[in-house]
């Protein structure tokens, strides 16, 4: 699965929803979701890490999908570091 392909996916699961709660809203939970993987880091197993990791990718691409940008344009200019 690739950026867009997430996009593409949590627009389907949970567009609707995420644009009712709102960008600020969807910020707040981005932040919880980071914290919790900050936990998860310190003292879960790969599987609880794995999961945290999940959940903040499936938030900003809410976020992303909100803002009307894509993840994968947002990455390019990581591409362009590693490819001078």
């Amino acid at each position: 699965m690739d950026l867009d392909d997430v996009q593409r996916l949590m627009e389907q699961l949970y567009g609707e929803a995420d644009r009712a709660r709102g960008i600020p809203a969807t910020v707040a939970w981005l932040c919880e979701e980071l914290g919790e993987l900050a936990q998860a880091v310190r003292k879960g197993t790969p599987a609880q890490q794995l999961h945290e990791l999940g959940d903040v990718l499936a938030w900003t691409a809410s976020l992303a999908n909100q803002l009307g940008l894509s993840l994968d344009e947002a990455m390019q200019r990581y591409r362009n570091e590693a490819n001078p």
